[in-house]
């Protein structure tokens, strides 16, 4: 049997097959779909202005009588309605969309009540398109009762139809039991508002509350609220998390004989920060149950070294190790890494990618399935049903918000048919904000390389408009000149790869007009494989100066003599793909530049990306300031994804919130387990919570 918030909203008065499959296009099917529906915003109806207090900018409620209604015929028709209530001072309504019913309706003398933006006219204040209604007699008095509450809406949708709707569902859940055993594991400082009458409060707030407090969503019902989705997906990850402890798998524990032996060979020494990461991995690789680790280290911070090692310690104990990348250009990269590392060891590494075909690709699947390699690297083609391991111990997953929890849970179950597990060990090198990951990756252990190897030196980043183009041509000759090497990235607005690959190739043309003197190459997603690959090569070892590129090399891409970057139109990236791309360079000893090259006039969104870019230069204080900017969906990837989506919660403005939950969710799941259960479906609508992987 349903429950009430399983009811469809298809049952509702006035609800036809039409008004239905418009709702379901925004993902609004049953009653919770329409109680998490939120407003976007609310407008005070409850009060009167009289004209002469109309303020300019504001949005307003009036009531008068027409003075005057015409149809203006000039390049386009105008109906234009004066109001007057008594006072000195008369409105102007402007409709540019009017049926002839409409302005028929409009005569002088006719009571009229209009809501809607006060703007300065040609003469008088005026109103555009205000939301109103008619009445030969006087209107009765304003609603009182509460704000007016705007939803988010699509063609189809009006407003009126969305608070119709809401009443209705609103006064059944009026009828609805209302739990208060949350309020002893919310903060005290918050109402004790049951669930159901915090929602009903959120719908529709009373009279007088404060519209800056709801728009910044501060207010301390909707900060209950946040407590309350914050505690869900708390639980959820909480669960997930107890469930994947109860699965096997095998020990790494290995002799230390090629860890070691690596340790020896490296030149370099490994920072503290990446010493600590390793002391985890290894301790948690030796349990009998799964690894579940986020390891986080900003730009060049050396993560591919501890996974080498990590690898290892897999190998050593007779297990094979799988590599995932999202892209063949950052596979390719750890593959030469690896290489680099483990040939003289004598451990086998294999690579597969979805280029490789026929022979070539059943040699590889063969040596994969028989357990000659040791460590096999690839892209998504890991996780296709004919790639089989002998002994698959550990999974490692590059870039891992590039990939879908189906597609990492689906490698991870390449073992034993699943009778046991492999471990997971996840990295990033987009830094995610303390409180995001505390949300979204409740269920993993974190890591965190926090600090640059020795040697290396922050960026200088400038930001100069396309009109300084020739300057900073000049300023590659000049670089190049000098022995360094450098980037030049094309970035379109439009997606399309198509017509990325076309603005890179005419950028090309052009710098090899203006710069006959240095070896240019191009590389796009349209450049064969191995094609792509020889132009790398080439430009890491030296043999061209200058690299045309859309941003296929954001990730992967590691050439220390390049210190200098000119980023196109950057003003259409976000400050992560930015502060990526950026970390292509500052990668050897030598001061590394990177140029924003804009073209003005700049958002004020865009400017503030800049802004930050040019002052910071850790990825964990971007990371911050792109959460405040876009949001844990979009910082998270998963828009497309579908693994977090906040409704009212901010990981970042209801940090408090975000620490409060993950204190006290462990409690409430032992001593609530029904009440947890009744939650989680709430928020999330999930009945079994296996649903999020």
């Amino acid at each position: 049997m349903a429950t009430f918030e399983q009811h469809l909203v298809a049952d509702l008065h006035g609800v036809g097959q039409r008004l239905s499959e418009r709702l379901a296009r925004l993902g609004v099917r049953t009653f919770r779909d329409l109680l998490l529906y939120l407003p976007l915003r609310y407008q005070d109806r409850t009060q009167i202005t009289p004209l002469a207090q109309l303020r300019p900018g504001t949005e307003a409620l009036i009531e008068g009588q027409i003075a005057d209604a015409e149809i203006h015929h000039g390049r386009r028709r105008i109906l234009r309605v004066l109001v007057a209530d008594g006072t000195q001072v008369q409105l102007l309504l402007l409709f540019f969309h009017f049926s002839p019913a409409q302005a028929q309706r409009m005569k002088p003398a006719t009571q009229i009540r209009a809501y809607g933006e006060v703007r300065f006219g040609f003469g008088a204040l005026e109103m555009i398109h205000p939301e109103y209604e008619l009445n030969p007699a006087p209107l009765p008095p304003p609603e009182t009762a509460h704000l007016t509450p705007i939803y988010p809406t699509a063609e189809g949708l009006t407003q009126a139809m969305w608070r119709a709707l809401t009443d209705q569902v609103l006064e059944q859940l009026a009828q609805q039991p209302d739990s208060d055993w949350l309020k002893a594991y919310l903060p005290s400082t918050l109402p004790a508002l049951g669930s159901n009458a915090a929602l009903r409060w959120l719908h529709r707030p009373p009279a007088g509350t404060d519209l800056e407090s709801l728009r910044s969503r501060q207010h301390p019902v909707c900060r209950r609220l946040a407590g309350e989705e914050l505690f869900a997906h708390q639980l959820a990850l909480r669960q997930l998390r107890h469930e994947r402890r109860q699965a096997k798998a095998p020990p790494l524990v290995g002799d230390g004989s090629l860890v070691n032996a690596l340790h020896a060979a490296l030149p370099f020494t490994l920072t503290a920060a990446q010493q600590q990461v390793l002391v985890e991995i290894a301790e948690d690789l030796a349990q009998p149950r799964p690894m579940m680790r986020l390891l986080q280290g900003d730009v060049g911070s050396g993560k591919t070294i501890v996974a080498a090692l990590a690898a290892l310690q897999a190998v050593e104990s007779g297990y094979q190790v799988a590599l995932m990348a999202p892209t063949e250009l950052l596979a390719e990269q750890h593959r030469r890494h690896l290489a680099q590392w483990l040939n003289p060891l004598n451990v086998e590494l294999a690579w597969l990618c979805g280029r490789h075909k026929g022979r070539e690709r059943a040699r590889i699947l063969e040596c994969i399935a028989s357990g000659a390699a040791a460590v096999v690297v690839g892209t998504h083609a890991l996780f296709q049903e004919e790639v089989e391991f002998a002994t698959l111990g550990l999974v490692i997953i590059d870039e891992q918000h590039r990939f879908g929890v189906h597609q990492r849970q689906r490698l991870r179950a390449k073992r034993d048919h699943g009778v046991e597990t492999a471990h997971l060990l996840i990295m990033t090198a987009t830094p995610i904000p303390r409180s995001l990951a505390m949300v979204a990756y409740a269920d993993l252990d974190l890591s965190v390389i926090d600090t640059l190897p020795p040697g290396r030196q922050p960026v200088t980043t400038v930001a100069l408009p396309d009109i300084r183009r020739a300057e900073v041509i000049e300023r590659v000759r000049t670089a190049c000149a000098s022995g360094r090497q450098a980037y030049w990235v094309c970035t379109l607005i439009d997606e399309s790869e198509t017509l990325q690959c076309q603005a890179a190739e005419a950028t090309a043309a052009e710098l090899a007009a203006y710069l006959p003197e240095l070896h240019i190459a191009l590389i796009h997603g349209r450049i064969k494989p191995a094609q792509r690959e020889a132009l790398m090569a080439s430009f890491a070892a030296g043999d061209c100066e200058l690299l045309v590129a859309t941003t296929v090399i954001e990730v992967g891409v590691d050439v220390p003599n390049a210190s200098l970057m000119i980023i196109e139109n950057p003003e259409r990236l976000g400050l992560a793909q930015l502060h990526q791309l950026r970390g292509r360079v500052g990668r050897g000893a030598e001061k590394s530049y990177c140029v924003l090259l804009y073209h003005p006039p700049l958002s004020a969104t865009a400017a503030e990306r800049l802004r930050i870019l040019r002052a910071e230069h850790s990825g964990f204080t971007i990371a911050d300031a792109d959460l405040r900017l876009r949001g844990a969906g979009e910082v998270l990837g998963t828009r497309q994804a579908g693994a977090l989506q906040l409704r009212l919660a901010d990981p970042m403005r209801d940090q408090d919130l975000v620490a409060h939950t993950r204190q006290h969710a462990g409690t409430l799941l032992r001593e609530h387990p029904q009440a947890a259960a009744a939650l989680i479906q709430r928020w999330l609508g999930l009945t079994d919570h296996r649903s999020l992987v």
